[in-house]
C-alpha cells in the first residue's frame, strides 16, 4: 500500500522550516484516457473468482482500501482478501506470503495469512487472503509504536527459507508513470525526474548498516490491536538501506505536512535516528515524493477528489514548493 495520511494536513501545524503549497491548477488540462482498469468496481469480479476458489462468500464484502491493491473485508469471515493490481505482481504477491510466515517465526507482530494456499490468480489479479486483525488502524497517536516497530524490524536477521529481492525504491515507479491517465508533459517531466534521481542514489554513501526494510513504512500501515502494534503490508519488502523506511515518515512531515515538530521529535526518539539530520536526506526526500505523487496518480479517475490532489502534488514537484497534501 502506498502512502497515506496521519490526520488532515488542513488542521495540521506545518513544520519548521517547510513551505506550503499554492492551490493546483485546474482540472481542465487533466487528460482522461478512458476507463480506469483497475478500480473498485472492476476488483469484485477478481473478489467473487477468488472466494469461489475456496467456498466463500464475497457478498457484502467491504471495500477497505483502493491503492496499489484492493482490500476487501468478507462479511461472513473474518478474512481480508488482497488484489494486486496485475500478473506483474505475482512475485510480490508470493513474497508477503513467505513474509508474513517468517515474521511469525520471530513473534514479530504482523499480519498472518489465511490458512489456504496461496496466492492464486483470479482473472489475472495476485490475490492472497489475510487473517482480519480485529482492532482499529494506525494513526498520528501511533507514531512512537512506529518507530519501535520499524527499529525491532530492522534488527531481524535476513531470512534463510526465501530469498528477499534487493531494494528497488524507484522500481513500481516508471510503470506507473507509464499507465497513468495523465498528460504526455506530465509523464515526460516525472520519467526526467526518475532518471536524475536514480543518479543521485547511486552516489550516496548511507550511514546505517543494509538490514531487511519494509519499502512503505507509515503508520496507515499499522494495525492497533489491544494497544499494540501489528505491522501490515509486506508488498515491497526488501533487503536494503534503513534509512529509506525513516524517510517516509520524515517526508510526510517535511514535505506534506502531516507531522508537527512534537509529533516527528517522538518518532525520532522512538526509534534513535533521525535521517533528516544526514546530508543525504534531501534525495531520499524527493525520491519519496515522487513515490506519493505517483501512488495517488494510479486512481485519479476514481474520484475528483484525488485527480486534484494529483494536480497539487505534481505542481508541488514541478516548482520546489511543497506542503498542504491532502491524504488518501
Amino acid at each position: 500500500m502506498s502512502p497515506a495520511s496521519p490526520g488532515s494536513p488542513s488542521t495540521t501545524p506545518r513544520p519548521m522550516g517547510c513551505a506550503t503549497s499554492g492551490r493546483p491548477p485546474s482540472l481542465d488540462h487533466m487528460a482522461r484516457a478512458g476507463a480506469q482498469v483497475f478500480s473498485s468496481d472492476s476488483t469484485r469480479a477478481a473478489l467473487g473468482t477468488a472466494c469461489a476458489r475456496y467456498g466463500l462468500n464475497s457478498a457484502g464484502a467491504k471495500l477497505l482500501r483502493l491503492g496499489e491493491n484492493a482490500l476487501y473485508l468478507l462479511a461472513e469471515a473474518p478474512v481480508v482478501v488482497r488484489i494486486a493490481r496485475t500478473r506483474d505482481y505475482w512475485a510480490d504477491a508470493v513474497k508477503e506470503v513467505h513474509v508474513s510466515r517468517w515474521l511469525a517465526r520471530y513473534r514479530y507482530p504482523a499480519a498472518r495469512t489465511y490458512t489456504v494456499s496461496q496466492p492464486i490468480d483470479a482473472d489475472g489479479h495476485p490475490v492472497t487472503f489475510w487473517r482480519y486483525i480485529d482492532g482499529r488502524d494506525g494513526s498520528r497517536e501511533d507514531i512512537a509504536t512506529l518507530g519501535h516497530l520499524l527499529r525491532r524490524l530492522h534488527s531481524l536477521p535476513s531470512p534463510t527459507t526465501f530469498l528477499l529481492p534487493t531494494e528497488d525504491v524507484l522500481g513500481r515507479v516508471e510503470g506507473r508513470i507509464e499507465k497513468a491517465p495523465i498528460p504526455s508533459s506530465d509523464k515526460d517531466f516525472l520519467f526526467g525526474c526518475c532518471d536524475r534521481l536514480n543518479r543521485e542514489i547511486s552516489d550516496l554513501a548511507f550511514p546505517l548498516a543494509p538490514c531487511v526494510t519494509h519499502g512503505d513504512a507509515h503508520v496507515n500501515n499499522l494495525m492497533m490491536r489491544d494497544g499494540e502494534g501489528v505491522l501490515i503490508d509486506f508488498e515491497r519488502f526488501a533487503w536494503g538501506q534503513p534509512e529509506w523506511d525513516l524517510a517516509m515518515t520524515a517526508t510526510e512531515y517535511c514535505s506534506a505536512g502531516w507531522w508537527t515538530d512534537a509529533e516527528y521529535a517522538i518518532f525520532v526518539d522512538a526509534y534513535g535516528f533521525d535521517v533528516t539530520r544526514w546530508s543525504g536526506f534531501d534525495v531520499l526526500r524527493r525520491v519519496h515524493e515522487i513515490k506519493m505523487t505517483t501512488w495517488v496518480m494510479q486512481n485519479i479517475e476514481e474520484s475528483d477528489d484525488i485527480a486534484t490532489e494529483y494536480l497539487r502534488r505534481i505542481g508541488s514537484i514541478r516548482t520546489g514548493v511543497v506542503g498542504g497534501w491532502r491524504a488518501f
